[in-house]
């Protein structure tokens, strides 16, 4: 099971090419730290983060 971060939103997709999240197929395995975002609407780390959909993203990705 490979964990893969998308390059443009961040989102981690698992055992995918694709990004479920923005359809791009720019992923790494090169990434540190995640965030689990359940709530977009009600989160302020999501608002920073600019992230709009619930999931698991990346903190950094390489």
């Amino acid at each position: 099971m490979a964990e893969l971060a998308c390059r443009k939103c961040r989102f981690i997709n698992i055992d995918s090419e694709v990004c479920k999240n923005c359809g791009s197929t720019d992923l790494t395995k090169e990434w540190y730290g995640y965030v689990v975002i359940i709530d977009p609407e009600r989160s302020e780390i999501a608002k920073r983060l600019g992230i709009k959909t619930p999931g698991k993203y990346a903190l950094k990705v390489g």
